[in-house]
């Protein structure tokens, strides 16, 4: 192990040197010739137009580095002279793909960029970046500029950021963050005995496990040499680097405007003073880089990762965790999980479709529809009021069959298995976001380290201040009047546009019903629409075309409502990154449940349920009769209004995240390169690039917990979805990691050690969908009627089932009708509606009959029943599964122990050198109390 060797406060200067150029690297701390110190920082630019340093007259031409260490006119003079004579760099020799200042030592780890205003505004924006780049000098950082005239456009400016050590060491101890003090020796868990079988599916072990595994501990400056530093440009990685510089610059101040301290780049980019701010890729994605000292992740993730045709490879999650941070790394660890979940529940809905297909032919309802002698010879009442006329009822004997594929009575099983299986994917997700804590070091993780800090714009905006009681320190807060005035605001807002989904869905319920006739009309007298009748019925031409329509709104909508609850977001200034990202989430995904599932949740629990009985309808506004469902049930209209919405959902979705970001970064590209040859540069390369954005990892999860609702809440309608939402998760994973790593700018780094307020989402989906799958298969779906019928009314002992159709229909007389509707060539005297009412010639005519209210006792006791039954088992199961496995939790233990005992055992040691000039007595002493400390510590732990 490498120890960092005593650092004096002496300037220390190492050159490299070889026959092209030499290399210099300047440490963070400086003093000048009477022994002041100094933490001044460096700042050089790069420009065809001379440079003038600090207490120095002369100017330094393009191809000279200046540099300004401290503000000490003799060293800065000095170093002036040194570079003028040794350091002849010419830029256009180092590589289009250089990660590094023009010294190629220093690493660049962010990059601002600006274009000049030439309007009214310039000049403040001017000031503003003046002011912010001389605060980031003081705070240590280290800047370079590139000038426009050396930017592909001519017109962009770009400021290389460096972090030096003494930066990187000060706020990883501010951050927390833990690094490795000893490689881990626990031994590994016992090997797979079926590993051989998903060698297919494995990745090499190097692209896997890109680094050993350490024992880590938080950061600490005075404790450097208990660290394994083998190289202090490599001991922080890239992405713990950028997230440490936009830490500072999240934070920077760049002046006071109206009375107001203001600071953050995110108000820069806001206001257009910088156009860009981003850390750079580390090599181009489709090569690797010349230059041996970029990592070439980001090509290891393409060619291992993005690519489509590796869709049943396992993912690199420890180099997505080490390239983008341990957010995004949590967030495909969970995809990835809930996609091979997904592959039982596809299996087993393949399976329950595949049944209700071979049984499809035997279905006595169907046939009873379907036959001349019987579907053909009964009558049914007109659907709507106008023009609609008596239709026989085997006109809609195809759609009857095809219902049959998804109401049997492997409905019921598959919805009880989905129960069951939604309980088995959180317990079993737990476990392994339980496993990857542990792996990626996050058991410890504090939480408060990065999402409960103060959000700049709440300290900017919020004038007012009090004492925290913990701290006993002046924080800035925001009254309660205030709070109460924006919450009520904000809440108003939300019941607004929830509202306008409802008005949008009842606007489609009236489509609906407003040109059923029109459909009725058109099919009959058109003879070209007289071969497909049979399969698109009016009813189903009403469905899908309603359908598409919503599903229209539900994206314009969606649009919309995605910019208002970001704006009213902002407007109630929550205090941390955690609850600005919880009320974003909850306004997001409750806007959001009822756009996509109002439509289903209409037919599946309002259609055909309060349409009355012919010459008593009920109405709607008055003038509308309410929606009736198929004779075959309202099931096979739920199917494909689901899949509809799902699948037109993913669609556009896929089109959104892949093709649009291509075609934006395409065009970009194309406008640029005014010149092809100048040097298009790392940071140029990156600039042509989309923003991921701060919520761009919040959109994935929205995308897939709303496809997880429509796989839980309704799939006791439609087995096929988890088979949908398998193939898209597949295609999902590579669009998304294809985009990350090819498409967007490298997002910063941040830490989570769980997937937050989502898992509570999830758990309160999957309560829900218990309920919306027991009430689909009582009320939607007609499994309980043919139960009851089979059971309690069938009179054929040899077929149960004949006669059901028959028994399901009531009888009318045409002639009580109040005004008889549509026309009637065929002088029907009595027509027939689904419902279970007496006939016209009995005392209670037109009542509900006693099998009505003994099918919905049956579907009462069964909602009870299969609720009961499966909550048993869910809650039996989350019991049986620990969320943390025990050889987790005994290695948590074992490594917590060892890093106690590896840092009480250096502290013995530095105690002991301090202590080497006392009497023997008083080293015993205090050996014996640090022994003492180190026991308890032990007990505690």
């Amino acid at each position: 192990m490498n120890r960092l060797a005593k650092r004096g406060s002496e300037t220390l200067i190492e050159m490299v040197a070889t026959d092209d150029d030499i290399a210099v690297l300047t440490k963070f701390k400086s003093t000048n010739p009477e022994g002041e110190e100094s933490n001044g920082p460096l700042y050089e630019s790069n420009s065809n137009a001379g440079s003038e340093l600090p207490g120095s007259s002369e100017g330094l031409s393009s191809t000279e580095t200046t540099l300004l260490i401290s503000d000490h006119q003799g060293t800065a003079k000095r170093f002036n002279l040194f570079l003028r004579r040794r350091l002849m760099f010419d830029k256009r020799q180092q590589s289009k793909d250089s990660i590094f200042f023009c010294d190629g030592i220093r690493r660049i780890d962010y990059v601002l960029s600006y274009i000049d205003d030439s309007k009214q505004e310039g000049d403040k924006k001017t000031e503003r970046r003046k002011e912010f780049e001389n605060n980031l000098l003081k705070s240590g950082l280290e800047l370079e500029t590139e000038d426009k005239k050396d930017s592909e456009d001519g017109r962009t400016y770009f400021i290389k950021i460096h972090a030096p050590w003494e930066v990187l060491t000060t706020y990883a101890e501010v951050l927390n963050i833990k690094m490795p003090i000893q490689e881990n020796d626990i031994p590994s868990s016992m090997e797979n005995p079926f590993e051989c079988m998903f060698g297919l599916f494995r990745l090499p072990k190097e692209v896997m496990n890109p680094e050993p595994d350490y024992f880590t501990a938080p950061f600490s400056k005075e404790r450097q040499e208990l660290f394994f530093i083998q190289d202090e440009n490599t001991f922080f990685s890239p992405s713990v680097r950028n997230r440490i510089v936009y830490y500072i610059l999240s934070r920077c101040p760049y002046g006071t405007e109206e009375g107001k301290k203001k600071f953050g780049i995110k108000r820069l980019l806001s206001n257009g003073t910088y156009t860009a701010a981003y850390p750079l890729h580390d090599c181009q994605y489709w090569k690797k880089s010349k230059d041996q000292n970029c990592g070439n992740e980001r090509y290891t993730l393409y060619t291992q990762w993005a690519r489509f045709l590796r869709f049943y490879k396992e993912q690199p999650l420890d180099l997505i965790r080490r390239y983008y941070g341990e957010r995004i790394g949590i967030y495909f660890a969970w995809l990835g999980f809930y996609t091979e979940m997904l592959f039982l529940a596809a299996v087993v809905g393949l399976i329950c479709f595949i049944y209700g297909l071979l049984t499809m032919t035997g279905n006595m309802s169907s046939i009873e529809i379907c036959d001349v002698s019987i579907g053909g010879e009964i009558i049914m009442c007109p659907l709507c009021d106008k023009i609609c006329e008596y239709w026989r009822l085997n006109t809609t004997c195809e759609s009857s069959r095809y219902s049959h594929l998804f109401d049997n009575v492997a409905t019921l099983f598959f919805a009880i298995f989905m129960g069951i299986w939604v309980t088995l994917f959180l317990e079993f997700w737990k476990r392994r976001q339980a496993r990857l804590e542990y792996e990626w070091d996050l058991v410890d993780f504090e939480e408060e380290q990065q999402q409960l800090q103060l959000r700049p714009e709440y300290e900017a905006k919020c004038t007012k201040k009090k004492k925290n009681p913990v701290t006993q320190e002046l924080e800035p807060y925001l009254p309660i009047t205030n709070q109460a005035l924006r919450f009520c605001f904000s809440g108003a807002t939300v019941l607004f546009w929830i509202s306008l989904i409802i008005a949008s869905m009842i606007a489609v319920i009236v489509y609906r019903l407003s040109v059923y006739a029109a459909f009725a009309s058109l099919m009959k007298d058109t003879e070209s629409l007289q071969p497909i009748s049979s399969l698109l019925t009016p009813q189903l031409a009403t469905s899908v075309t309603a359908s598409c329509l919503n599903f229209v709104i539900i994206m314009i909508l969606n649009f919309l409502y995605e910019r208002i609850a970001i704006w009213i977001t902002d407007m109630e200034i929550p205090r941390t990154h955690l609850e600005y990202e919880n009320r974003l989430t909850m306004k997001m995904f409750l806007f959001q449940f009822v756009n996509y599932y109002s439509s289903c949740f209409y037919v599946a629990f309002f259609k055909g349920k309060f349409v009355g009985y012919p010459g008593g309808y009920t109405y709607m506004f008055n003038k509308w009769r309410n929606e009736e469902c198929d004779p075959a049930g309202c099931l096979i209209e739920l199917t494909t209004q689901l899949t509809i919405i799902m699948a037109g959902k993913q669609i556009w979705g896929n089109i959104q995240e892949a093709i649009l970001p291509w075609v934006w970064n395409w065009w970009r590209r194309r406008r640029a390169r005014t010149n092809s040859e100048k040097l298009y540069s790392r940071w140029e390369q990156d600039y042509a690039l989309q923003s991921f954005g701060p919520l761009g990892l919040f959109y994935e999860y929205l995308e897939m917990v709303i496809q997880f609702g429509f796989i839980t809440l309704f799939v006791a309608s439609f087995p096929l979805a988890p088979l949908l939402a398998l193939m898209n998760n597949i295609l999902e994973i590579r669009v998304d990691s294809w985009k990350l790593t090819t498409q967007y700018r490298r997002p910063v780094a941040a830490k989570a050690h769980s997937i937050g307020v989502w898992q509570e989402i999830l758990n309160g989906m999957a309560v829900l969908s218990v309920v919306t799958n027991a009430f689909i298969v009582a009320f939607t779906s007609d499994m309980i009627p043919r139960l009851v019928y089979y059971y309690a009314y069938s009179t054929d002992n040899n077929s149960p089932m004949s006669g059901y159709i028959n028994n399901s229909l009531s009888v009318f007389q045409i002639s009580d009708f109040p005004k008889e509707p549509g026309a009637n060539p065929g002088n029907y005297t009595t027509c027939r509606y689904r419902d279970y009412r007496y006939p016209p010639d009995h005392e209670k005519k037109y009542l509900h009959t006693m099998q009505f209210w003994h099918i919905l006792a049956a579907k009462m006791a069964f909602i009870i029943i299969m609720e009961h039954i499966v909550f048993l088992v869910k809650f039996f199961v989350a019991w049986m599964i620990p969320d943390v496995p025990s050889e987790v939790k005994a290695r948590i233990k074992r490594e917590k122990y060892l890093t106690i005992q590896i840092l009480h055992e250096y502290e013995l040691n530095k105690l002991k050198e301090i202590l080497c000039n006392r009497t023997d007595y008083q080293v015993e002493k205090e050996v014996i109390a640090t022994e003492g400390k180190r026991e308890l510590a032990q007990a505690m732990g």
